[in-house]
């Protein structure tokens, strides 16, 4: 499985009224994604909706990348769209794909743009160190970027935000998270809590 997630910046105040095109836009019937989640920032960048959808092939997401770039009405709301961002990843090794369901509201949604080099590296200190981060709470998906500048994104969901502090704090304390060596691999991040939309599988 294969993932492309796109961020789309909006004007101020029009998530709603982007809603019902970027619902049509992925059900139409050229896309050959699946939708699996759909938010809206609530804590760090706003005005801006997240989509992530899940294809089964590389081919599969060229051509809906292809179809986006080429369409009129990119997610069917370039009447309020100011900026829009679509990267593709793969999944770290071992990972299962991404299950769909009422696993948050509070969606976390981090990014670290990775030092060059250093993938083989980082993918073995997460996959020492992820077992045990699982066990206190879900982890949705830890991606890579296949193209563009080389970038690592996570994903837990929490049910509130005061259970994320204290699953976070519990981690750091017991020496469970974060992964070994992130100085060394890491070099910018980003983060940002995001909350389902009504059009979103993933709840």
């Amino acid at each position: 499985m294969l993932y492309e997630l796109a961020k789309l910046t909006l004007q101020i105040g029009a998530a709603p009224k982007a809603l019902p095109g970027i619902k049509a836009f992925v059900a139409d019937g050229e896309t050959r994604g699946k939708l699996l989640g759909c938010w809206s920032s609530e804590i760090g960048e706003l005005n801006k909706v997240a989509v992530l959808r899940g294809f089964s092939d590389a081919e599969g997401l060229r051509a809906e990348r292809k179809r986006t770039l080429e369409s009129g009405d990119p997610f069917g709301c370039r009447h309020v769209l100011t900026h829009l961002e679509m990267d593709s990843y793969a999944p770290f090794p071992d990972l299962p794909p991404i299950a769909t369901g009422a696993f948050g509201p509070v969606y976390e949604i981090r990014s670290y743009t990775m030092k060059p080099g250093v993938l083989p590296e980082l993918i073995a200190s997460w996959r020492t160190a992820l077992p045990a981060r699982v066990k206190l709470s879900r982890n949705l998906i830890v991606m890579h970027t296949i193209e563009g500048p080389p970038r690592l994104t996570h994903i837990w969901p929490y049910a509130s935000l005061e259970q994320r502090a204290e699953i976070r704090g519990k981690a750091v304390s017991t020496g469970v998270w974060p992964p070994k060596g992130g100085s060394d691999h890491l070099a910018i991040m980003t983060n940002g809590i995001w909350l389902p939309t009504e059009i979103s599988p993933l709840k």
